[in-house]
């Protein structure tokens, strides 16, 4: 049976902590705050339970949802290949609205969609939103709304929307608190360096590059790779001075040793060596990066598929 609860009120609280977590364990769904808009979750590690997140939304495997986690030392724990960089911006923005696409751990039993072998990571800066995560371990999260419709403030608003398919209704009042809309994490695509914005959010690119600077902004290219040209053949060295002819005087019976023969002259084109094909071609820098979206690949970009989270 659906539930909500009032969780400003801390004997609710409580109860709704107690009851999420057991319908996450049971592979239902619930409704929590989170810092950008409220969340329809379900269990990470449960096909049957993400296949009734997805349609309960209305949506389809190709888009598939983000995972958010309780705290940073997780992060190694579900993603391999983070980079340095990467890293870095999670250092510096979680908790808090940015989500980061990451080659998913190959080892892990779970099935979240049409991934191609990636994750996106995030972790909330919602105090509810962390206290179920602690209790349940790493959630996968979409936005919690019909697809197409928009996404819930409230958990009274997610509930017009999603009725008898969530067994536990979370309310904590407005998200984002005290703003007029809604407003998505930034998706960073980290599956491949230079890192670059897939979808623009909470976090803005210049803040981004304040930790990162060369972090690309949403449609951005990266710059083409100097090579230096190929180097042009070393000029011919000039002959070896011929030593001063001897008078007859001076010339002693060793002097009458024939002299070796001198090679043919050779063309300069004959002389200068071949330069190996495509020796001084620039790259192809697009070909050396990946695919991806989640986020929102979660496509040429990874994101075409991932939600609004």
């Amino acid at each position: 049976m659906t539930t909500t609860y009032n969780c400003t009120a801390s004997t609710e609280r409580y109860e709704g902590l107690q009851h999420a977590q057991r319908a996450i364990r049971e592979n239902k769904c619930v409704v929590l705050p989170t810092d950008t808009v409220y969340g329809i979750a379900a269990d990470a590690f449960s096909p049957q339970a993400v296949t009734m997140l997805l349609v309960s939304k209305g949506r389809g495997r190709q888009m598939p949802p983000p995972v958010l986690i309780p705290r940073l030392n997780a992060l190694d724990g579900l993603a391999t290949d983070v980079p340095a960089e990467a890293r870095k911006l999670a250092e510096a923005f979680w908790p808090g609205g940015l989500t980061l696409i990451l080659h998913a751990q190959p080892s892990l039993d779970w099935d979240l969609g049409e991934t191609q072998g990636t994750v996106a990571l995030r972790i909330p800066a919602d105090e509810l939103a962390r206290d179920l995560l602690n209790l349940t371990g790493p959630l996968a999260v979409s936005s919690a709304n019909r697809t197409g419709q928009p996404a819930a403030r409230t958990a009274g608003e997610a509930r017009e929307q999603l009725a008898e398919s969530v067994e536990v209704y979370l309310e904590d009042g407005l998200r984002p608190e005290g703003a007029s809309d809604a407003v998505p994490s930034t998706i960073v695509d980290a599956t491949s360096l230079p890192l670059r914005v897939v979808r623009d959010g909470a976090v803005s690119l210049e803040r981004l590059r304040e930790v990162v600077p060369g972090v690309l902004g949403l449609g951005e290219e990266a710059p083409e790779q100097n090579v230096p040209e190929a180097e042009a053949p070393e000029a011919e060295l000039p002959a070896a001075e011929a030593p001063e002819a001897a008078s007859p005087e001076e010339a002693s019976p060793e002097a009458d040793v024939v002299a070796a023969e001198a090679p043919e002259p050779v063309s300069p084109e004959e002389a200068a060596p071949e330069t190996e094909p495509g020796a001084a071609d620039t790259p192809d820098v697009e070909a050396q990066q990946r695919e991806t979206d989640p986020a929102e690949k979660q496509g040429s970009a990874p994101t075409s598929g991932r939600d609004e989270r």
